[in-house]
């Protein structure tokens, strides 16, 4: 969404349905799992929110207005809120995943020598027996 710096109360709220609207697709891409494309949108979320501040700062708004951007913002903060958990639910089971992966390496590394080490049974049975 492209705002204007110049714009009034109308471009304020405009910008906040933008924001509501950017997270809520974001919240669906975490209930996808498709992790990559949040990434991706995320930066476009930052730069709305970023230019959104600005613009929020130099414009004051009516009663009304005040109220529906409260009630945007509490929309926002919900979907944000589910999002932050999600990720570090994400990031905690990549973690475990991890953690799994160096036990087995660590695991291969120590017992694959001991066992390229020890002869097989058959290498020394029958040997030796007339």
């Amino acid at each position: 969404m492209a705002m204007n710096n110049a714009g009034g109360p109308e471009a304020v709220i405009a910008g906040y349905v933008e924001l509501q609207k950017q997270v809520a697709a974001m919240l669906e891409l975490v209930h996808g799992g498709e992790w990559e494309t949040l990434i991706e949108r995320q930066a476009d979320y930052l730069q709305l929110a970023e230019r959104l501040r600005r613009l929020d700062a130099e414009v004051p708004l009516a009663d009304a207005d005040a109220a529906r951007k409260a009630e945007l913002l509490e929309s926002i903060l919900v979907d944000d809120l589910s999002i932050r958990e999600q990720l570090m639910a994400r990031r905690d089971e990549l973690g475990q995943l991890l953690d799994s992966s160096r036990r087995q390496r660590d695991l291969h590394r120590s017992y694959g020598r001991q066992a390229s080490s020890v002869a097989s049974p058959s290498d020394h049975f029958g040997q030796g027996i007339p």
